[in-house]
């Protein structure tokens, strides 16, 4: 199943925030720290590019990743042009205060008391921007809610007499490239529930952490997962919690419910959905998917157009 998840408010949202950026100085883009590349949305990059506005990447829920991970994640970002890259948890107030400075050091020309720094924030819905919003202002001016696209309009907002900063609505776009980043965004409650099938992404989370988190699986339910598949996983997890259907069997609604709230509220311990040499390995095994594809059509191409002998 592919996963795709585009609100008509959306649109406007994308237009006016096109319109904004050409005011401001520095793009605070916040992804989900968990998945950095999947919880990227293209059109802040586009945008971004063709304003040439300096990029603060945050990656927030950062207590939620795997460390090691995240720390690879930084690396990838910071060797880029025009990026900083900064792991924060937006509930530690700490964290949150050194974004200004960081900001300030992309754009040194605002270094003086002439004209206020301006920042804009963006992200996709729900990776915990308006937490990191009421942390910067120091108090509660964005409503917080675990339910994406809660903040619907731009709002501006006054860090200092020196720096100013605009909160824009989660933003996602038109077509989600890549099915595993759908169900990575899914599993992370970055897309509403009316998009998606719940088991089928407990399914999907599930045979991610096989992989590469196993012991954290067995830790939390019990059992042992190496010799089993994803859905044998979601299946345990139901009888661990005695979730059965009339008849007996395994009610896989309620585990899934179950197994991807553990992974949001970090129950799981500390995991990340992707590192830049899982994406790199992705992005190369789709490639070479498309090649033969790709030449197939290209002789089919050759022979219509070839003359009759």
């Amino acid at each position: 199943m592919a996963i795709q998840w585009y609100p008509g408010h959306m649109t406007s949202a994308r237009k006016k925030a096109a319109e904004t950026m050409a005011n401001v100085d520095v793009v605070i883009e916040v992804v989900d720290a968990r998945l950095p590349a999947a919880s990227t949305n293209p059109m802040v990059h586009e945008l971004r590019l063709h304003r040439q506005r300096p990029c603060l990447k945050v990656l927030n829920k950062s207590d939620l990743a795997d460390p090691e991970a995240t720390r690879a994640w930084i690396e990838f970002y910071n060797r880029q042009p025009g990026v900083k890259a900064v792991a924060v948890s937006s509930k530690k107030a700490g964290e949150v205060a050194r974004l200004p400075g960081l900001c300030q050091t992309l754009a040194p020309h605002r270094s003086d008391n002439v004209k206020p720094l301006r920042m804009m924030i963006m992200g996709i819905p729900n990776v915990g921007k308006s937490t990191l919003m009421n942390a910067l202002v120091k108090r509660k001016i964005a409503k917080v809610g675990d339910e994406p696209a809660v903040t619907k309009s731009q709002q501006v907002h006054q860090i200092s007499v020196r720096q100013t900063i605009i909160d824009t609505p989660g933003m996602m776009w038109p077509k989600i490239e890549h099915d595993s980043d759908g169900f990575m965004l899914a599993a992370s409650h970055a897309i509403g529930r009316n998009a998606i099938i719940d088991d089928e992404v407990a399914i999907f989370l599930a045979g991610v952490l096989k992989t590469r988190y196993a012991a954290q699986l067995e830790a939390r339910y019990g059992f042992p997962v190496k010799e089993i598949d994803a859905v044998a996983i979601v299946e345990g997890i139901a009888r661990r919690r005695a979730l059965r259907l009339r008849g007996g069997e395994p009610d896989l609604e309620k585990a899934a419910l179950i197994f991807l709230q553990d992974y949001r509220d970090g129950k799981l311990g500390r995991i990340s959905l992707e590192t830049p040499a899982t994406r790199a390995a992705m992005l190369a095994a789709m490639r070479a998917a498309e090649a033969p594809a790709a030449s197939a059509d290209d002789g089919d191409d050759a022979g219509n157009d070839a003359s009759p002998a």
